[in-house]
């Protein structure tokens, strides 16, 4: 009989490392910061600053350093280019290659001001689907059941908008458009606390394999990494922050945002590393 092992010894030591952590959150900050950039450019009112210049811009700066991140981790750096070659409908890897593909020249469009409702259009899907594929991907390994779920592909995206809102709030100048654009960041934190929670629900009332990957974040190796990094410092020292300054009871600080940043990055490296720490042995 198939069992799932409680911390993956049957599958072997971790394939992936930082360098997928750091696309996976390099990644996702710039779709984040495509969605929320792409919206704000299809509205008649300008955007501040923050979503006018530098959203635009440190999305392809951002998705290229996450790129080479990604270029790092492969085995046969020399065959990439195989990825385009051809393009298969039921690969979420193939997808991805194609989506980044197409990412790279439309942000650099944009960046460059061409910006009419139709591209803000396509800058903003694209963007969404460079969020979400990500999770997508991870939710493929039938191997892994901490991934096997469609909850991850949402929750990236949410993340990946959560920290684009933080990355722009601490480059707003503008008072009261930063102060905007961290009240949106709130709820996003709501959000991804909400999907997070059904992400653990749907693992913890699932089958043995899902309630033993459920373990490594309740009571098993990853439990602390995970309430104390991505909960605590990620979530709800944050959402405590934001309220205590929108009712007048805290200033405006970075470190806020900061720990959203921090939170994103660590949400992806905790999701990684226990993912490939479940799996499955017989017995």
């Amino acid at each position: 009989m198939l069992e799932q092992s409680s911390v993956g010894a049957a599958l072997g030591a971790h394939i992936w490392g930082w360098e997928i952590a750091v696309y996976l959150f390099l990644g996702g900050l710039a779709a984040g910061l495509m969605v929320v950039s792409g919206m704000a450019h299809r509205r008649a009112q300008p955007p501040p600053d923050s979503l006018a210049i530098w959203g635009p811009l440190l999305a392809p700066l951002l998705l290229s350093i996450g790129g080479l991140a990604l270029f790092l981790d492969l085995e046969h750096k020399l065959h990439f280019f195989r990825f385009y070659t051809t393009f298969q409908w039921t690969s979420p890897m193939s997808w991805g290659a194609w989506i980044l593909a197409a990412v790279f020249p439309v942000s650099a469009l944009f960046a460059l001001g061409f910006r009419g409702r139709r591209m803000s259009n396509l800058y903003t899907a694209l963007g969404a689907a460079l969020g979400i594929y990500t999770g997508i991907l991870l939710g493929t390994f039938g191997a892994r059941p901490l991934w096997n779920t469609p909850v991850l592909g949402p929750l990236f995206l949410v993340s990946g908008i959560s920290g684009a809102l933080a990355l722009l709030a601490l480059v707003e100048r503008e008072e009261s458009a930063r102060a905007r654009l961290a009240a949106l960041d709130l709820k996003l934190i709501g959000v991804e606390a909400g999907v997070l929670a059904l992400l653990l629900i749907g693992l913890a009332t699932g089958g043995a394999a899902q309630r033993t990957a459920a373990h490594l974040f309740l009571g098993g190796p990853y439990t602390a990494l995970f309430w104390v990094l991505v909960v605590m410092i990620g979530l709800a020292f944050p959402a405590i922050l934001e309220l205590l300054h929108k009712r007048g009871m805290a200033q405006a600080s970075v470190y806020a945002p900061v720990l959203v940043l921090a939170g994103g990055l660590a949400l992806r490296a905790v999701v990684l590393l226990a993912g490939q720490a479940s799996g499955w042995r017989v017995s």
